[in-house]
Parts: C-alpha cells; structure tokens; sequence
C-alpha cells in the first residue's frame, strides 16, 4: 500500500503489528489457562475483527451496542457490564450477552427474574470492590473512598444469592502483573469465602501484557498459582489496550 495514497488525516493499523499482539496475548491464554476475552472500550476497530477472531474469539462489553457490537462483528456473545441498565435495553442485553455483571445486590435482585423468565443460559456476576487499587489519581481510581462501582466485602451477606456465579473486578488500568499480584491477594483476603461459592472470577481489564518491559512471565506464574489455590474457578481476564498497544499510527499532512 502506498500511504501517500490515503485520505488524511487517518489512523493506520498494521497488521503484522497487531498479529504480534495478538499472539503474546493468545501465548498467555494457552500457557496459564486463563480466558481472555478483548474489552472493546480500548479496541473496537470492527474492520480487524476477522484477524482478531484467529487468536481471541470473545469480548466484554460495557454497553448495548457494544454487546450487539460482539454478537454482530466478533460473531460470539458478549460478558456485559455495565453500571446502570435500563428495563428497555435490558431484553437486548440478554440477547446478545452469555455473562452478565451487576453492580449492586440490588440491581441483581431487580434484573435476575428477568434472567430467568428469558429462558436463556446467562451466567450471572456482582462486580466487587476490594477497596485497593494502584491507580493513584483519585479520579480514575474505581476504589476510591465514596466509590459506587461494586460492592465491597462488608456489604455481602455470608452466602451469595442464588444465581450468582461469578466475581468481577476492574481496579487496573495499563498496569503491571506485580499490581495485579498484590490485587489477587487482597481479593483472596476479602473476598476469599465467596470465592469458594462461585463458579468464574473476572479479573477486569488494565493488563498491558504487550507494553515492552511487562513482565509476561510472572504474570504466568501469578495465574498459574491463583489457578492451583482455587482450581474450580474459571479466570477470566479482559484487556483492551494491550491489543492495539503500538499497532499502527495517525497519518496527517
């Protein structure tokens, strides 16, 4: 392709880069046997999702139209979160989705007989919040004091309601697998007695696996070790900028 030959000014992905990425993150899949699962908030470039599909064939959705977004494109159903869901958009969320998170007891309670009289087989999580995260500025920090995305330990009952199948966390963004690590055991000592009632734990987005310097092979040997301690549990890893990460650049003139 000659690039004096596009329209400008245009992003160009390049695919031999984004096949690079694509198969460190299909590397770490295969070797800790963790799920990963591409979060569409960071790369929704639907055009590549026929190469992204050789490698990673599922997402995660924060929306409606992301979840129609992976039913329609990436040709899988969708792990949905979302904060807030609304009775309208809710029957499509279900259409289009095979997890679905909560963020509150609440919210769970509200939208599980909907679950049910839906007839469909779709797992659902309450988003959790272990009140630790690396993320420094307050602003972005999901834990923050005050902070209403998911439901910190001392607010579950002893046994989770039935129907619940799943944890989700979301506390990292581009971060290293040694934050990771020190999030695994807070969840462990929060969370630890619950982790034993459910069937998956979804451990969010923030792992910038393909960043030059991440440390690949600890990351591993974390999953791995997690893996062992709670071997009934599916793990579940959604990241989204560690597919694009260095894939391409703006072409202007």
């Amino acid at each position: 392709m000659d690039i004096n030959q596009i329209e400008t000014p245009c992003y160009v992905l390049e695919e031999k880069l984004l096949r690079r990425n694509l198969s460190l993150i299909k590397s770490v899949k295969e070797r800790s046997g963790v799920n990963i699962i591409l979060a569409f908030k960071a790369f929704a470039l639907w055009k590549a999702f026929p190469i992204v599909r050789e490698y990673i064939p599922c997402s995660t959705a924060s929306s409606i139209h992301e979840a129609r977004l992976a039913f329609e494109e990436m040709g899988s159903l969708a792990h949905t979160y979302s904060p807030a869901y609304t009775d309208k958009d809710f029957p499509q969320i279900l259409k289009y989705s095979s997890h679905i998170t909560f963020n509150s007891l609440s919210q769970f309670d509200y939208f599980y007989p909907a679950v049910l009289r839906s007839g469909r087989k779709v797992s659902c999580g309450i988003r959790i919040n272990p009140e630790y995260s690396a993320v420094e500025t307050d602003l972005y920090n999901p834990c923050a004091p005050g902070s209403r995305l998911g439901i910190t330990a001392d607010l579950l009952p002893d046994r989770l309601p039935e129907g619940i199948e799943g944890l989700h966390f979301h506390t990292l963004c581009e971060s290293t697998s040694y934050e990771l690590e020190k999030t695994l055991d807070v969840v462990e000592k929060r969370f630890g007695k619950y982790l034993q009632q459910v069937k998956w734990l979804n451990m969010g987005g923030g792992h910038l696996m393909t960043r030059q310097g991440y440390d690949v092979e600890h990351l591993i040997r974390v999953l791995k070790a997690f893996r062992e301690k709670h071997p009934h549990l599916e793990l579940i890893m959604e990241p989204g900028s560690a597919f694009a990460w260095q894939t391409g650049f703006l072409l202007a003139s």
